[in-house]
């Protein structure tokens, strides 16, 4: 939650993608943060996430910003297949490794900027450790540039874009 700002329900992207508002919802999101390779690349860790854990991570992301489950449309059906998050002006994303490499970060991504645009923020950050090439491209695809050793930030100009 950001302070004085209401929290839409749901983000639509386009017509397979969304990025629905968190709830407690950790059958599908502990699969996700049990692959070590992704927590490897996502908070430099060597073992998996446990419940508790994770519900701590959502309810600090929750609590101190926006978090947003991805959900994908697949053969007609949709699906959980990662989180987003924009908190204390900072992005983070999950995409979990099934569904990587299909533009779905990229547009979760867009649509959390555009969020923050229209909510007033000049720029967001996003924290990539130096060795996760896959995420440093497609932020700096996107448009965010380093600005320290795994900091990028994008910066907003006054129409809301980079």
């Amino acid at each position: 939650m950001i302070k004085g700002i209401s929290q839409p329900k749901e983000i639509i992207v386009d017509e397979r993608l969304s990025l629905v508002r968190y709830y407690p919802y950790y059958k599908r999101t502990l699969q996700w943060y049990q692959d070590p390779a992704l927590c490897k690349q996502v908070d430099n860790i060597d073992y998996p996430y446990d419940k508790e854990r994770l519900c701590r991570m959502y309810k600090y992301l929750s609590s101190r910003g926006e978090c947003y489950y991805i959900k994908y449309k697949e053969n007609g059906r949709f699906h959980l297949v990662g989180d987003i998050s924009l908190c204390d002006g900072k992005i983070a994303i999950v995409v979990c490794k099934e569904y990587q490499n299909r533009h779905i970060g990229r547009k979760a991504v867009a649509a959390i900027l555009s969020r923050a645009s229209d909510i007033g923020l000049k720029h967001v950050d996003a924290e990539i450790y130096d060795f996760n090439k896959q995420s440093i491209k497609m932020f700096t695809d996107i448009g965010f540039k380093k600005i320290d050793k795994e900091r990028y930030r994008y910066v907003f100009n006054g129409n809301g874009d980079s």
